[in-house]
């Protein structure tokens, strides 16, 4: 029997716009209709009183969440992750990795799939992000750089097989030797080839991108950018995420990893079909804490939570983010002047379509998932649908 539910008294967010005056029917994990109200509807009734509908948000780039990281290689870590961020608006997630033992890298894969045989009341997870180990140790971050390597199609091509098919994207520095073999396994097998912590001039992203990297990760952390050789100013990767039309960027709008002026920068420049907002968030976010791990439990690295943020403990450069995707929608909106729609359209339809889900998810259309939202003015999460299941409703 089909679960029918009714959205009314709500403005509709979808594609860019504000579309008010409207309703949305759900049939069981779909979205049925949307337009005027139904006349005789006999379904449950959930008035949204003013608030905003949107499509549910789309977390492509997360290690955790709720005191759980993904690299704890546990499946209620997993689900902890999924259930924290759920209440803050994410209804779909990639699970993400940092640069780590290759045997703890495949039992986080045992733990991925055993989350995913498990029903909760969390965001969907679509797959797994890979970040590392192919990074620049000139641009590590708080990547662990014991771990850290050039392609090695020996191990990626192992990593790939153990994995069954759970990796849908990969993010690694395209200036490595061997990252052109790389890029074109990444291509061949359809996962999702980003630009991260790297080097790389503008010549390597050019040739990474007609290669198959699509995607900036986090822009402006962890990448090169203007550097003089011989007295000749050389572009880097922050430069070329805004030279190559086709590439899209990731932006990290907690507004610690990147201040109001730069967001509205990259708005600016490359416009809101291609930017995606990501939390980049660690076992911290959606919680106190002030001091907590990066990485598993037992390999991690400490961190201490300060002004918003994840820091190394000497304070030099974060360690990750501890937002939660309203609030990267928040900052957009407050902070950085972008238009609410656009803003949406930056964590919804953005990284559905370099899902390769347009249609399915990031929209409010017959067809589409039924993965919704109900949040106020201020972007305060009041409901959270995944699939036609109410997964989270404000007391």
């Amino acid at each position: 029997m089909s679960r029918l539910i009714l959205i009314k008294n709500a403005a509709v967010i979808t594609g860019g716009e504000i579309l008010k005056g409207l309703c949305a029917v759900v049939d069981g994990r779909k979205i049925a209709h949307i337009g005027a109200e139904p006349e005789g509807f006999c379904g449950k009734i959930i008035d949204g009183e003013g608030a905003y509908l949107s499509p549910g948000f789309i977390d492509i780039h997360c290690h955790g969440g709720g005191g759980g990281d993904f690299m704890d290689a546990a499946p209620e870590a997993f689900l902890r992750a999924c259930e924290t961020h759920a209440a803050h608006g994410t209804t779909s997630i990639l699970p993400t990795t940092l640069a780590g033992d290759e045997n703890e890298l495949y039992k986080v894969f045992e733990a991925y799939k055993a989350a995913q045989s498990v029903s909760h009341n969390g965001a969907a997870m679509l797959g797994l992000h890979l970040e590392g180990p192919y990074f620049s140790k000139e641009f590590k971050g708080a990547q662990d750089e014991k771990y850290i390597t050039n392609p090695n199609p020996e191990q990626y091509r192992r990593i790939f097989e153990k994995s069954e098919g759970s990796i849908v994207r990969w993010s690694a520095a395209p200036e490595l030797d061997g990252s052109e073999e790389f890029a074109r396994f990444l291509s061949d097998n359809k996962i999702i080839a980003s630009v991260a912590h790297s080097s790389a001039t503008y010549d390597d992203v050019l040739c990474a991108y007609e290669n198959g990297f699509k995607l900036i990760t986090h822009l402006y952390s962890g990448m090169s950018t203007i550097s003089r050789r011989g007295g000749f100013r050389i572009p880097g990767v922050v430069e070329s995420a805004y030279i190559i039309d086709g590439m899209s960027a990731e932006l990290i709008a907690d507004g610690c990893h990147l201040p109001p002026p730069l967001l509205r920068l990259a708005y600016k420049c490359k416009g809101a079909d291609r930017l995606i907002l990501v939390t980049d968030s660690m076992r911290a976010a959606g919680t106190s804490q002030r001091e907590s791990i990066l990485g598993s439990l037992e390999k991690g690295q400490r961190v201490i939570i300060e002004k918003g943020v994840a820091f190394m403990p000497d304070r030099t450069v974060f360690a990750g983010s501890v937002c939660t995707a309203d609030r990267l929608v928040r900052t957009m909106t407050e902070s950085a002047g972008v238009p609410l729609p656009e803003a949406v359209k930056m964590i919804t339809y953005n990284p559905a379509k370099l899902l390769g889900l347009s249609g399915k998810k990031g929209v409010i259309a017959p067809g589409a998932d039924a993965d919704l939202l109900l949040f106020d003015s201020g972007i305060n999460i009041k409901m959270t649908m995944v699939m036609g299941n109410i997964i989270y409703k404000e007391n």
